[in-house]
């Protein structure tokens, strides 16, 4: 069933949370200072037996200078530099193996999937610790919740943006003709990033996490939202310190530091990161430029799983025309 407001609503729904006075400055020093930290990145090519592309597992410094992990797909026999997509993980996922879907590089793109650190799952195992931390199962949505510089989502939205940085500077790849991607939790580091770091070619957002975040824990219990309501069920005195932190968090606040060109997409039967919260991020996007090329794809019959292969279709047309992809 639909999850939340009729659609003519969500159309019109605008963010209503808070954006903190010093949002700039706190965001500015986190990564200036995570830049000063940063040492070379280190590649080291992997055997794996695909034949159209070459892997490399990638080395490189994020917040505070700390390790991150990625794997780097380059396609062989194709005219460099290279467009590139950097790719951001679901809640809970880790980078897995060598042999994750090279879509990306096998249409012409480098492709750089960052590990998430301290995240772990079935679904992908990490190999980033977070800090002194290693790879766990379970949530990190309330890890660092006494204010923003504690939190895990600040280290981990300055790792998406070295993500960026390393792929930038990579001799094989053209700077100009960078687009990051993500769905869920991914699409909420790629939001973050759109607004965190200037020059991208373009960003393809699906039914993203880490939007709206007051509002989204007042009509869903699901996880990982839920998180946070439980954590706050325990500790009614500490709400408005709660909701604080996370505006520094919200992706309502960084789309409107975006200026890239972007396509979203919603599901209204979603039951993770119900639309409002998606539009409420979406609507933002640009707003401090004074606008941006923006759309977003409406998959009325569909839960967190969005417009999946068709969804991706769209992607691969839209990343082509911002990137001016030809034929090798």
């Amino acid at each position: 069933m639909f999850t939340d407001l009729p659609l003519a609503d969500l159309h019109a729904y605008r963010f209503d949370g808070a954006e903190p006075e010093d949002f700039d400055a706190f965001w500015t020093k986190t990564l200036a200072e995570s830049r000063a930290a940063a040492t070379a990145p280190l590649l080291r090519r992997v055997e794996n037996g695909l034949i159209h592309v070459d892997t490399y597992d990638v080395t490189f410094s994020g917040f505070d200078g700390q390790p991150v992990r990625a794997w780097l797909w380059l396609p062989r026999g194709v005219r460099r530099p290279l467009p590139a997509v950097v790719e951001y993980l679901g809640y809970g996922c880790g980078r897995g193996t060598t042999l994750h879907p090279t879509l990306w590089s096998s249409l012409g793109y480098a492709h750089l999937l960052m590990d998430s650190r301290g995240q772990s799952s079935p679904y992908g195992a990490a190999d980033t610790h977070d800090g002194d931390l290693a790879p766990q199962t379970g949530g990190v949505l309330t890890r660092g919740l006494a204010g923003p510089e504690y939190h895990y989502y600040r280290r981990l939205f300055t790792d998406a943006v070295r993500a960026v940085d390393t792929v930038a500077a990579l001799p094989e790849v053209d700077p100009d003709r960078i687009v990051v991607a993500g769905g869920s939790q991914g699409g909420g580091i790629a939001t973050a990033v759109a607004g965190l770091r200037p020059g991208l070619a373009g960003a393809c957002v699906d039914v993203p996490f880490l939007s709206h975040f007051r509002r989204a824990t007042q009509i869903t219990a699901a996880h990982p939202y839920r998180e946070i309501t439980d954590y706050l069920r325990g500790r009614p005195a500490e709400v408005a310190r709660v909701f604080a932190t996370l505006s520094y968090l919200d992706g309502a606040n960084h789309a409107a530091r975006a200026t890239a060109p972007v396509r979203y997409s919603v599901a209204l039967m979603d039951p993770v990161c119900p639309p409002s919260t998606v539009f409420a991020a979406y609507h933002r996007w640009g707003e401090h430029a004074g606008g941006a090329d923006k759309a977003i794809r409406v998959w009325e019959y569909a839960a967190h799983e969005g417009g999946g292969d068709h969804q991706l279709a769209e992607h691969v047309a839209f990343v082509a025309q911002v990137t001016g992809r030809t034929a090798p």
